[in-house]
């Protein structure tokens, strides 16, 4: 087993703010595990931190396939004994413009297949290793539309958009976190939400007000919070967001 500084694993870091979450992480001297379903994309996305000197190391991880997941566990067991930041940041979305009484049955579960239970797959998998390190850090990336308090509110700018699928996903992701966080209350580890922004992303558009680089501050700030950091809270431009 190799002594090393901080470890982070990014899932979904082979593009959009995830690689940025990756980098913004690896500039503070923490090694970077990039999660990508696909191999090649996934060392790309390596080879371009390490031209940065990031020490950087792709990882093929499909958040929604059991045995990836156990493998991945098994790579960080071997190869570092341990695991200091999960940043669970893969996620999907779909048709922005399906009214909720006709989105299709299978959209939703696809997407929670993604959004949320291979969230709790993932973390699951790894906590034991999260526990090994004296200060853990679980992030999960959310959206201010799985905000109920934001969606029922005609004054919020989230009030009309509401593509079922996507924003009951991160709501229950949120839920998650509440739950997980209060379990681990009592450990070193801190386990929250962070809403990145809408960003110019695939998942985001061309349109977006946001680069993927100003979207990853509040998920990298939670990842590496101090001692007395918040735990068990939804947050957005390192600012408190109403679940």
């Amino acid at each position: 087993m190799k002594s090393s500084p901080r470890i982070a694993l990014v899932t979904g870091a082979n593009k959009g703010i995830g690689f940025e979450i990756a980098r913004q992480l690896g500039q503070l001297g923490i090694e970077i595990i990039l999660g990508a379903r696909d191999k090649h994309r996934g060392m790309e996305a390596a080879n371009a931190l390490l031209q940065e000197g990031i020490t950087s190391h792709a990882l093929i991880l499909d958040t929604t396939h059991g045995p990836s997941v156990r493998r991945a566990r098994k790579y960080l067991q071997a190869e570092f004994g341990r695991l200091d930041i999960l940043v669970n940041n893969a996620g999907i979305g779909h048709d922005m413009q399906l009214h909720p009484s006709q989105t299709p049955l299978d959209t939703i579960r696809d997407v929670f297949e993604t959004n949320y239970f291979g969230v709790i797959a993932v973390t699951q998998e790894l906590l034991p290793l999260i526990q090994q390190s004296p200060a853990g850090r679980i992030v999960n990336v959310s959206s201010s539309l799985g905000s109920l308090t934001l969606g029922s509110d005609p004054q919020s700018a989230y009030y009309d958009v509401k593509p079922l699928g996507y924003n009951a996903s991160k709501s229950a992701l949120n839920a998650f976190t509440v739950a997980l966080a209060h379990e681990l209350r009592d450990t070193p580890i801190k386990v929250n939400s962070a809403d990145p922004g809408w960003c110019r992303t695939d998942l985001g558009g061309d349109t977006a007000p946001l680069t993927a680089a100003s979207g990853a501050d509040t998920p990298v700030w939670l990842a590496t919070l101090p001692e007395d950091g918040p735990t068990g809270g939804f947050f957005a431009l390192r600012q408190p967001l109403p679940w």
